[in-house]
């Protein structure tokens, strides 16, 4: 099996610490405006670009998202699906993930099923994941029918992270949903971080260099960054600007983890 973007990502860790990827939702901006955000995540110093979302990541709008990022910056795509349609040959890899605190089978079993077929097709990398949703959720917690983790409770993300990586995940996703007004708390990042042995990704809320660098510093090894380069999507300046905040704060609290 390939490991050609997750041996990169794990370089990049031990070296750096911390890691920022931009998250590129396809209904939220248009193609032109897209490219222009994979341009301005690559001058910021961004180092992956995620695409997808809850709904609407799909067909040829995402065929042509990635393309378009693709053609602006040489960062590696990797698919963040949503459901099954969300596939794309032409992104470099994809989060395999299973939605562990799901209600629903098909999101923590059945859509992996589903969609293997069409994932070795495409020739697509794989990096299997485990995703975990905590309040508040928002969308993708509506859309996957999720139990989820009370922000108060940290030990409860903790053991069902490490739960994901004992079923073979390389990677644990923590996610508050798409523009949440914060993300998980530091004290459930941390915990977390101490169960397990694999990436830690904490997405949803990370607004700016403030959170940025809290997140990191609690014990994450990758910060997912999308309202906030949405947000300005129309300014790339302005894009840059917010965005190279973020890898600085980053980075800053990646070297004080090394």
């Amino acid at each position: 099996m390939k490991t050609k973007v997750y041996d990169k990502i794990l370089k990049k860790i031990s070296e750096d610490g911390g890691l920022t990827f931009l998250v590129v939702d396809p209904p939220n901006q248009s193609i032109e405006d897209a490219g222009k955000l994979g341009r301005a995540a690559e001058e910021a110093g961004v180092d992956f670009i995620c695409v997808g979302g809850s709904v609407g990541a799909q067909g040829e709008l995402l065929d042509k998202t990635v393309l378009a990022l693709k053609e602006n910056s040489s960062l590696d795509v990797i698919l963040f699906p949503g459901n099954i349609a969300s596939l794309s040959k032409h992104a470099d890899a994809i989060y395999f993930m299973s939605l562990l605190n799901s209600n629903d089978p098909y999101y923590i079993s059945g859509a992996q099923i589903a969609s293997a077929m069409p994932v070795k097709r495409m020739g697509l990398e794989v990096i299997p994941t485990s995703y975990v949703v905590v309040e508040p959720g928002r969308a993708v917690g509506w859309v996957g029918r999720v139990q989820l983790i009370p922000r108060e409770l940290p030990y409860l993300a903790a053991i069902t992270a490490l739960g994901g990586q004992y079923m073979g995940s390389k990677m644990v996703i923590l996610e508050s949903g798409g523009g949440a007004p914060s993300p998980a708390p530091r004290e459930m990042v941390a915990a977390t971080k101490k169960m397990i042995e694999i990436p830690l990704v904490v997405a949803g809320g990370v607004r700016d260099e403030k959170f940025a660098f809290e997140t990191i510093a609690a014990g994450a090894d990758i910060v997912h960054v999308g309202t906030a380069a949405e947000e300005t999507s129309k300014s790339p300046g302005k894009t840059t600007n917010v965005l190279s905040k973020i890898c600085s704060a980053v980075k800053k609290a990646g070297k004080q983890k090394l």
